[in-house]
């Protein structure tokens, strides 16, 4: 965020669309989203907002695809950064370019005959077609910053992209520490919370205290198992991307194994990765079918914002072609869609919150009860 006022200037107002309770590796976000956005304000941000959960838990280019939607919708931002490993736009947009073209996408249909997993068909790819340049696309960001490319040229939109190297976190004496190493040292107390903003360490902490995190999809196991028994082998065939016999390979262990680990561990292959595989068994958990993944936002809900995201809202108000819910009980008055889809998504936050370290703080109803925090 820092480095985005750097390149934009210290009166640009910063706008972040982030996931909610449940992650693209497909996972419970390990504190709620509220805290999390919460301590992006107090880290600099201005004002927060929720991807959908169907969003949240999609491949990497149906995430760049929704983000973007959003954010178009939103109508207030004219910039999307995002990190990357290269940190250089020149180096990521050939890429972009080449895996939209007729050549790479009949090259990707050949490589997933031969049984290799989409990323490394697109892979494959761009390194026919580009030779060594298509090396950026070895390192997680760098792939997810060429699927916001791909995803703002596809939508039309009018941002205009930044993106800013990611160092690892080695600056500023932070440790360069992966999102999975940060949240392993979290679930087993180890984590050293100087590599964390004091303005965040303090929120989380809090939330540590309440008995509302660490949240681990360990303590859902037993509910996680009970849904995937209990789904038929059609469930599985609708579950999102559950292509290419995946949905039925899943179903055959899922109602076999003891633990979703040894379901994970049995179901995957060479060709499917763990996170797809995770994302699966999290959309199961949660109802969310393949038909979800194109159905489009049905409103804006803001997670928190200071004074100066407040104007942000006020601006944006009058060009956002979606409802803006600042106040949960408002969506209960809103058209039937826009009802419907809160409701359901606080549903999700009723099967989130079951994961929550202290069992008196499970209670249903939450994403009710919870508005934008104002700073």
């Amino acid at each position: 965020m820092r480095q985005t006022r750097d390149a934009l200037g210290e009166d640009c107002g910063i706008v972040c669309a982030m996931s909610g309770n449940f992650v693209q590796r497909g996972s419970f976000a390990v504190f709620e989203k509220h805290a999390r956005a919460r301590a992006a304000v107090e880290c600099g941000a201005d004002l927060v907002i929720e991807l959908p959960t169907a969003v949240s838990l999609s491949s990497a280019q149906r995430y760049a695809e929704g983000a973007v939607r959003l954010l178009d919708a939103f109508g207030a931002c004219t910039h999307l950064s995002f990190g990357s490993e290269a940190g250089d736009l020149s180096a990521l947009t050939p890429i972009a370019e080449c895996l939209g073209s007729g050549e790479a996408e009949t090259v990707i249909k050949e490589e997933l005959k031969k049984g290799a997993s989409y990323a490394a068909a697109r892979q494959k790819a761009a390194e026919t077609l580009l030779g060594d340049r298509a090396s950026v696309l070895a390192t997680p960001n760098n792939l997810l910053a060429v699927e916001y490319l791909t995803a703002l040229s596809s939508a039309g939109s009018k941002m205009t992209p930044l993106t800013v190297k990611r160092t690892g976190g080695e600056h500023d004496g932070y440790a360069g520490l992966s999102a999975s190493a940060v949240r392993s040292l979290l679930l087993t107390g180890e984590y050293a919370w100087d590599n964390v903003p004091e303005a965040a360490a303090r929120i989380f902490r809090e939330e540590m205290d309440a008995g509302r995190g660490p949240v681990s999809g360990e303590i859902c196991e037993e509910a996680v198992l009970a849904v995937l028994r209990r789904m038929s082998k059609e469930d599985y065939v609708n579950l999102p991307d559950a292509g290419e016999g995946l949905g039925e390979r899943l179903y055959r262990f899922a109602v076999t194994e003891p633990t979703t680990a040894d379901v994970l561990m049995q179901t995957k292959t060479k060709r499917y990765t763990f996170s797809r595989l995770r994302r699966m068994v999290m959309c199961a958990y949660l109802g969310i079918t393949a038909g979800d993944m194109d159905v489009p936002p049905a409103y804006i809900k803001v997670l928190a914002m200071n004074g100066r995201g407040r104007e942000i809202l006020r601006s944006a108000s009058e060009r956002c072609t979606l409802p803006i819910i600042t106040k949960p009980a408002s969506a209960l008055s809103m058209p039937e869609a826009v009802t419907d889809a809160f409701v359901r998504e606080a549903k999700m936050t009723d099967l989130y919150v079951l994961a929550f370290p202290d069992a008196r703080q499970r209670a249903g109803g939450q994403e009710f009860r919870l508005s934008p925090a104002a700073l």
